[in-house]
């Protein structure tokens, strides 16, 4: 069996584009009650309009989610993700520079509707990385991504935020940071955008099957650059040599070798022009998996919120006024936001450690589907214990305590999102679909992650009132139990790539009119042994007619040599089988993209321009100059 190889340059390149959306998420948090004060609204109603502000994102990108999904279907993965980040860069910019609520709305919403990257990203990875033993370490690194950015990005909202310190409650200034004080961490977040989508446009390739073979100026681009760097720092000059002894030979071309047949560019063809239907997409198990993660996103998203107010809040122990344990209790930990910053930090820090080192070889070992059950399992505990945290006497103790909590919930949700992507990529029934199938997931989850903090907040209140801090915990550790049911129906799939041939041999199905231009093929080959308009077949990639006396019979001998050798396996491939009716029927064309041109079994096939030079396989005369 093949090995397989991480694509590690792509997943770098993806990573520097998805490193800007955490940071530009996560560090609107730490100046959110001051920019709503800074509104007008009264403190009263500064947390309801701040938890309104945060999920209104998260709605709209549920609108949105299957359209971009369906769209980088359409389109292919790389201009649906840079649109992606240039929207959400200038929506940062909009929201720094809003002067009023509607405004600041509007900025969030706009940003939700205009991406839908999370998804997207999945399934670019997935398509980057098919195989199912390098799946565990391929999607863990989008998670490790967001986890670094978003350790980063509540820093940089803290300490550029305001850098005047205007009072939000007094009539801004004139003043460019006086008028808008909240500006700051948004342009830095936009000149990371812009870094991302420089890296992208330049690096970033295409995964999609149908577009993969379009030419891209972005990459052209890239890799002028990239050799013109080389050749100023003089890194690689054989490299260089290699490649301008090759351009000549090769420069017709607008594909690479692999890619550029015949009838690959039919199934593309087809391929983009059929929309993924529901059935094709909604299986059993898909919809089992997008329930599953819908849960996910629900309980995480409302812990996480809910875990600040909950150590913000005074503290009542077991001897005071009020208080009837093992239940009736409504005290938390009463700490400053500096406090709770650092508690999330080493959170985030233990998160992304854990990310790094321990979810590949434990996923590997245990399999993707057992570290799902065990993950989904952690989580309610933790919920259930949370509350009574808050009775610890000791206030260094409890902070200790809550600390070491977070660590296994970071442990669990490190293992949940990356093995739940992984089943849910491993459910589609083919790769045509998982954008789709991913949009989807970013449309429910983002509905989960809406519900999860109104839920969370409107139960803390209502508890918080009656003295029973642990309703709106219980209630997310019911939730996670519940959560946990369907995980037991999953089933794990195959993936994309555990067949070694999956990339180098698929069936084409070709319509009449292909089957007919098949037909006359065959008829040649019976006549003359060889394909006679092989090379013609090419012109889709170049004018492979017009001779570029590039190359001399003498060089070329000995692929006139292996061309020979390859006639019978040509001529006994068009040979009708027992199981082909003869008639009209429909053909089966197999490409194998992964070996040189000219030496794929069933092809009679020439690359550059072999031939244009008057001389055939075996020294017959093609009609030539």
């Amino acid at each position: 069996m093949t090995e397989h190889k991480l694509p590690v340059k792509q997943l770098v390149i993806l990573s520097i584009c998805r490193f800007a959306e955490p940071i530009a998420l996560t560090s609107v948090f730490p100046y959110m009650p001051e920019l709503m004060e800074s509104f007008g609204i009264p403190k009263n109603d500064i947390a309801r309009w701040a938890g309104i502000a945060s999920s209104t994102f998260s709605i709209c990108q549920a609108f949105t989610g299957l359209i971009w999904g369906a769209a980088s279907d359409r389109y292919g993965r790389k201009p649906i993700i840079l649109f992606g980040l240039f929207n959400t860069m200038w929506t940062m910019l909009l929201w720094g520079f809003s002067v009023n609520l509607p405004m600041a709305l509007a900025a969030r919403a706009l940003g939700g509707l205009s991406n839908g990257n999370v998804g997207i990203l999945r399934t670019t990875v997935a398509e980057l990385c098919p195989w199912k033993e390098l799946q565990p370490r391929a999607f863990s690194v989008m998670p490790l991504v967001w986890t670094v950015g978003a350790t980063f990005g509540p820093t940089l909202g803290g300490a550029l935020a305001n850098p005047l310190r205007v009072d939000p409650r007094k009539p801004r200034g004139t003043a460019f940071l006086e008028r808008f004080p909240y500006v700051l961490p948004n342009i830095v977040a936009a000149v990371i955008f812009t870094t991302g989508i420089v890296v992208g446009w330049l690096f970033l390739h295409e995964t999609l099957e149908s577009k993969r073979h379009t030419p891209d100026l972005g990459v052209r681009t890239g890799a002028r650059l990239t050799a013109f760097v080389r050749k100023l720092l003089c890194l690689s000059s054989k490299e260089k040599e290699d490649s301008y002894e090759h351009e000549p030979l090769l420069g017709h071309q607008k594909t690479s070798d692999s890619e550029a047949t015949a009838s690959l560019h039919l199934a593309n063809e087809r391929a983009k022009q059929k929309s993924p239907r529901v059935r094709d997409v909604m299986t059993y198990q898909t919809t089992l998996n997008l329930l599953v993660y819908t849960f996910l996103a629900l309980y995480v998203q409302a812990y996480d919120q809910l875990l600040p107010v909950f150590m913000h809040h005074p503290t009542q122990l077991a001897k005071d006024q009020g208080v009837s344990l093992p239940f009736k209790f409504a005290g938390g930990f009463g700490i400053d936001s500096r406090r709770i910053g650092l508690i999330f930090t080493i959170f985030a820090v233990s998160s992304t450690m854990c990310q790094f080192l321990l979810f590949p070889p434990i996923a590997r070992y245990l399999g993707v589907l057992r570290c799902l059950r065990i993950a989904f399992l952690i989580f309610p505990f933790v919920f259930f214990i949370t509350p009574f945290i808050s009775l610890i006497p000791d206030p260094f103790a409890r902070q200790i305590t809550m600390v070491a909590l977070l660590m296994v919930r970071g442990v669990a949700g490190t293992f949940a999102f990356p093995t739940s992507t992984i089943m849910l990529t491993n459910s589609a029934p083919s790769l045509r679909v998982l954008g789709t199938i991913n949009g989807l997931a970013t449309s429910f989850s983002s509905v989960g992650r809406a519900a999860g903090p109104t839920l969370g907040g409107g139960l803390f209140t209502w508890g918080v009132k009656r003295g029973y801090v642990i309703v709106p915990f219980w209630a997310l550790s019911a939730i996670g139990f519940a959560a946990c049911i369907p995980t037991f129906w999953l089933v794990e799939g195959n993936g994309f790539g555990d067949d070694p041939d999956v990339d180098d041999e698929e069936n084409v199905i070709l319509s009449e009119e292909e089957e007919e231009e098949v037909e006359d093929i065959r008829n040649r080959v019976q006549r003359h042994g060889v394909y006679e308009d092989a090379v013609y077949s090419e012109s889709e990639f170049g004018d492979v007619r017009e001779p570029l006396h590039i190359l001399s019979y003498t060089s070329t001998r000995s692929s006139a040599t292996m061309a020979s050798d390859d006639e019978e396996e040509s001529a006994n491939l068009l040979e009708p089988t027992m199981s082909q009716p003869h008639g009209r029927r429909m053909s089966l064309v197999r490409r194998r993209s992964s070996v040189p041109i000219g030496m794929g079994k069933g092809f009679r096939r020439y690359s550059s321009n072999l031939g244009s030079t008057g001389v055939g396989a075996g020294g017959a005369s093609w009609g030539g100059a």
